[in-house]
């Protein structure tokens, strides 16, 4: 495990920066809640998702606990803790980052291959490569990998090397906790599938016109991770209706639509789809 030096001027400087940062003890995790506020008897955090704000001077509950005010990083509770921490955390999400956390050199290699280049940070057993964007955390994405984003916590290791490179939507599609649809077994259609020709074969059109609806109603309220939701919705409507030859450019242009009204762009929306496409081998 990589100790920090000085782990309280670490903290201001990030602090310093608009980085959330936070104190670990040794075995990489945060300090443990005080007795007030063990269980979350004291309602956590306001940003924790469960009831009621948290006063507690204390550096509790975790990742949640990470800020950017000077003030309470040298209060008494915050100095009595550096004093007893290994390293120091950060907050990704909070930072407005991503940080995906590659294991081994599997993980790397498949990372060279598969995303862009960013901003990388060696590791006791891999780097981290970090993305400007925040999304879904999640662990064990892929073999060796994990994200570590929004409601989550990270090791400072060090600035790093590269330039950081906006997130990219194959790095959001990994958060996406539903497995990605299996081909189905070659079949004979009762219509052909060239050509955009017929009604769709297992559903009415009625069926479609509802899940176009349905789709640019999940985008519309996804109010974090954007990015999967839409891949995600991109894929659930091309996995029933991409291989049929139904949907049309109206349908098309209805998505992408309501994607960018979320703030996705026009070059963001053609990824996303083609990716899906590629997915499903369409």
């Amino acid at each position: 495990m990589n100790a920090t030096p000085n782990p309280l001027h670490t903290a201001l400087s990030l602090a310093a920066f608009g980085v959330p940062v936070l104190p670990l003890r040794w075995g990489k995790v945060p300090f443990g809640n005080c007795t007030a506020c063990a269980d979350n008897a004291c309602g956590g955090r306001p940003n924790m998702k469960v009831p009621g704000p948290c006063r507690c001077p204390a550096p509790c509950h975790g990742w949640a606990a990470a800020t950017t005010d000077p003030a309470v990083i040298v209060s008494p509770p915050w100095v009595a803790a550096w004093r007893q921490a290994v390293c120091v955390a950060y907050h990704p999400g909070g930072a407005g980052l991503t940080v995906l956390d590659l294991d081994d050199t599997d993980a790397i290699a498949w990372a060279r291959a598969a995303l862009p280049a960013t901003r990388t940070v060696p590791t006791t057993r891999g780097e981290h490569w970090i993305y400007r964007g925040a999304m879904t955390s999640r662990n064990a994405v892929r073999p060796g990998v994990d994200i570590k984003s929004t409601m989550a916590y990270a090791r400072w290791l060090g600035s790093g090397t590269g330039a950081l490179a906006a997130l990219p939507d194959a790095a959001c599609a990994l958060a996406v906790k539903e497995p990605f649809p299996r081909r189905r077994a070659p079949q004979t259609p009762s219509v052909s599938l060239r050509g955009g020709q017929g009604e769709c074969p297992h559903r009415t059109p009625v069926f479609l016109e509802r899940g176009i609806a349905m789709a640019v109603q999940s985008i519309t309220e996804a109010s974090s991770a954007v990015h999967a939701t839409v891949y995600r919705t991109f894929l659930a409507v091309l996995s029933r209706h991409g291989r049929c030859g139904c949907l049309t450019d109206t349908h098309v242009a209805r998505l992408f639509t309501a994607a960018q009204a979320k703030g996705e762009t026009a070059r963001h929306c053609t990824d996303a789809w083609t990716n899906a496409r590629t997915t499903l081998g369409l």
